[in-house]
């Protein structure tokens, strides 16, 4: 009898587990980009060191740290996640899949994930606990004093 109840009260914490996941997914991705510009938390391995800025792994890794932090917030959520979607699309076709079709096998486990999680963030948006979802409700509640 309390079945439905729990299903209903779980399937409403879907929209806050969204913004869960893209702060997790996000902050993970940022550490992506710091490995490669400073070697934070780690070096790229195998030598611990950084990649050249101006390379194309280091203009990847700008993005993923500054695409990373706007996802990290939920500002600009839609068109950031579809850049950084591509990114992640290149990244596995490029540097993973000559390697083999499997990204199990290839390395491209982490670009195929992230390629298909910030897509469905383009299409989603950033959930209620979001910089987006906060400028849209001040942008619509009538300001007092006014």
């Amino acid at each position: 009898m309390g079945e439905p109840n729990l299903v209903a009260r779980w399937s409403s914490w879907g929209p806050y587990l969204q913004g869960v996941l893209r702060l997790v997914a996000a902050s993970m991705f940022i550490q992506a980009g710091t490995m490669k510009l400073f070697a934070f938390p780690v070096g790229v391995p195998p030598n611990g060191g950084t990649v050249p800025l101006l390379s194309q792994v280091g203009i990847g890794a700008v993005l993923e740290v500054v695409g990373g932090a706007l996802l990290l917030v939920g500002l600009f959520t839609r068109p950031v996640a579809f850049l950084l979607a591509g990114e992640m699309a290149v990244a596995y076709f490029q540097f993973h899949s000559p390697g083999g079709f499997w990204p199990i096998a290839n390395g491209g486990v982490d670009a195929a994930l992230y390629c298909f999680v910030w897509l469905y963030f383009s299409a989603a948006g950033g959930g209620p606990w979001s910089l987006d979802s906060w400028l849209r409700r001040r942008s619509v509640t009538p300001h007092s004093g006014r």
